[in-house]
């Protein structure tokens, strides 16, 4: 039985490098520069995180004035030490640039470097782990809103190599929440509705179609981000969003694992692990379609991923990277379409590293990773060919009792003002507000 394993594990091997070494790298158009949205423009750079220091699973936002830091980490693979510079771009609610010049939204340098960086050791693969915390003693903001993290070599700002976005809130005024089925018949199973009403005593808010603007995010994505539009009803002091079929997002399913912390222990859904020289490659356990499957909970991260090392003490620098196989069986390929592998290990982005190949032996499709050691969520995305928009109802389902988290954000520019305020913002889980 091991040997039949071997060689199906093998197999995949075998026919994912094939295949990809076949298909052409996606080079970067200089059409977007930069692109206001998270990005990894090296191929080198790998197992980018950024959060709430201490926190790993948490969304980037903060409080103005408040002693709360991010911080951005990564691994340079090629294992030299380079240097890496970083600004702060202050943008509007849609992530267009504001108004702002850069001396009055930072308390500091406009630029600093990245310093703080340290070897792998007990690895079998050398990288160059780098951090940075931020705000600091060199940089600070000092206006609410959101904001890119720009990271670049050399002083080139034009030479980047990562872009973050993050939030920086002053809380102005309350957001009351509630999550409920969609009120639409079509979608009263499958998706969960967001209604939220905006408190803003004390806050003179003259114009609110004209001066607030709201976002409400699933699981810290900004993919499928719902914006633009304004409140149904306006009261003294409040604006209520109550919207029938408008704020409604697809359920979907708790996401997928795989946890590849230790390289001498299978957990639960590996079904090999092999060392091969320098190289490690660890086979999932086949994957299922779960369109029609009833609704099961599992807790899960929510699609993020978490880096460590259950052999060794320091995760960012004793981790090593490995191969991971995933395989989803289908009987035949899917035409007029593609399947990705999808969550925050993407970027929440469909990406040509994460998408699925089919292999007609294994009838399945099959999908090669390289990731450092750690505790992964995902999705099975599919795509129509020509479209943007993500379907996960083919191979996943939706499912309105699915644990998801929301994020309601709200902006404030009065009437003269040359920069949206971030005001209110709110965290919430969708398994608490039923």
């Amino acid at each position: 039985m091991h040997h039949i394993i071997k060689r199906n594990y093998l197999f995949i091997l075998f026919f994912i490098s094939s295949i990809a070494q076949a298909q052409p790298q996606e080079e970067y158009v200089n059409d977007i520069f930069p692109r206001n949205y998270d990005y990894v423009y090296k191929d080198y750079i790998k197992s980018v995180q950024f959060h709430i220091t201490g926190f790993e699973l948490t969304l980037p936002v903060v409080e103005l004035n408040s002693n709360t830091q991010f911080t951005l980490s990564f691994d340079d693979l090629e294992a030299d030490v380079k240097d890496f510079s970083y600004t702060l771009v202050h943008c509007n609610a849609d992530w267009t640039p504001s108004n702002l010049n850069e001396l009055e939204y930072i308390d500091g340098f406009v630029e600093d470097d990245i310093t703080e960086f340290e070897y792998s050791f007990n690895t079998l693969l050398d990288y160059t782990h780098y951090e940075l915390q931020l705000p600091n003693d060199n940089i600070k903001w000092t206006k609410s809103g959101n904001y890119l993290l720009k990271v670049y070599t050399s002083g080139d700002a034009e030479d980047l190599v990562i872009t973050r976005r993050f939030m920086v809130t002053e809380p102005l005024i309350g957001i009351d929440v509630d999550v409920r089925r969609a009120n639409a018949i079509d979608k009263m199973r499958s998706h969960q509705e967001i209604d939220f009403t905006i408190n803003h005593k004390g806050l003179n808010i003259r114009d609110p179609r004209q001066e607030i603007k709201i976002a409400v995010l699933q699981n810290g994505r900004w993919d499928n981000a719902i914006t633009g539009l304004p409140p149904v009803f306006i009261r003294e002091n409040q604006l209520i969003y109550d919207y029938q079929n408008k704020i409604v997002f697809q359920g979907g399913k708790e996401f997928r694992e795989f946890d590849i912390r230790s390289t001498r222990f299978k957990s639960e859904r590996i079904r090999h692990v092999e060392r091969d020289g320098n190289d490690f490659y660890f086979s999932v356990l086949p994957d299922n379609v779960r369109q029609t499957s009833p609704y099961l909970f599992d807790k899960d991260a929510n699609g993020k991923f978490i880096i460590e090392n259950f052999e060794q003490s320091n995760n960012a620098l004793e981790a090593d990277y490995a191969y991971v196989f995933l395989e989803l069986p289908y009987n035949l390929p899917i035409e007029h379409g593609e399947i990705y592998v999808f969550g925050a290990m993407s970027d929440w982005q469909i990406k040509e590293e994460f998408k699925m190949r089919y292999s007609d032996k294994q009838s399945a499709y099959v999908a090669k990773l390289f990731l450092k050691q750690g505790y992964y969520n995902y999705m099975y995305a599919f795509v129509p060919d020509g479209e943007k928009e993500i379907d996960f109802d083919l191979i996943e389902g939706n499912w309105f009792e699915t644990e998801n988290n929301y994020q309601v954000l709200i902006y404030y520019r009065p009437f003269g003002s040359r920069y949206d305020r971030l005001v209110g913002s709110t965290q919430f889980n969708s398994s608490f507000q039923r």
